[in-house]
């Protein structure tokens, strides 16, 4: 067995692939270990930050979505500093700049690792990926399958196209951004809850219906077309 190890790690894709696997450990580690902020404290902080206050909260949000904290704290966070409305743009901006974080990783670390070994299924499933458009992206994001960050982790080290990806998770994220921004906005003033607070919730629950419908049709039909691909 110890041969064999040897030999695995002579190869520099799995080496590289070993780092991934080593960093979101860490990451795992760190969000268990290390205390989240109160949400009430935040605007004394963004104070002192002024008029880079919201740079900071996209590349700080971006940061903290790519070391695997939830994307509900992140958007909730905003809105404490920022507001319904601008906290929930500057969320989006960090999901964006997250989502081609996570995915660049993932390609760099995992990719080659992964398109050497794929065979059989988890080879149409690849090919499946790199066939996907936004709305494919959109039907996986939309899953509780997994956190936001590990989710472009994993989309890097497919065959996935970087740009179908991007639009997809922002478009997906769009609708819970604006319901959890105007959540948080009420944490420091209680009068922001509005509408705002449910539309967006309620347009994401409707989003993930439809989508979720349109994808079952979709495979309803590749099954009676004796397909062996999944729909893109």
């Amino acid at each position: 067995m110890i041969p064999a190890v040897r030999r695995l790690l002579a190869q520099r894709s799995a080496v590289r692939f070993a780092s991934l696997l080593l960093l979101l450990g860490c990451f795992a580690l760190l969000l268990v270990l290390v205390p989240r902020p109160e949400l009430a404290d935040l605007p004394a902080h963004a104070d002192r930050l002024g008029a880079a206050a919201p740079v900071a909260a996209i590349v700080g949000g971006a940061v903290l979505l790519v070391a695997l904290v939830p994307r509900t704290f992140v958007t909730l966070a905003s809105g404490v500093l920022f507001g319904a409305l601008e906290g929930a743009v500057y969320a989006l901006g960090a999901a964006l700049l997250a989502a081609a974080l996570g995915f660049a990783v993932g390609r760099l670390l995992g990719r080659e690792f992964v398109a050497e070994r794929i065979r059989g299924r988890l080879a149409r499933l690849d090919r499946w990926f790199a066939r996907q458009s936004v709305l494919g992206v959109m039907t996986v994001r939309l899953l509780p399958i997994s956190g936001f960050g590990l989710v472009s982790y994993g989309y890097g080290t497919t065959g996935a196209r970087l740009l179908p990806f991007l639009v997809g998770s922002v478009l997906a994220s769009a609708p819970t951004a604006f319901g959890y921004a105007a959540l948080g906005a009420a944490v420091s003033t209680p009068d922001e809850v509005n509408w705002l607070t449910v539309a967006p919730a309620g347009l994401g629950l409707v989003a993930t219906v439809v989508l979720g419908h349109t994808w079952w049709r979709a495979e309803r039909r590749r099954r009676a077309g004796g397909q062996v691909s999944p729909p893109a």
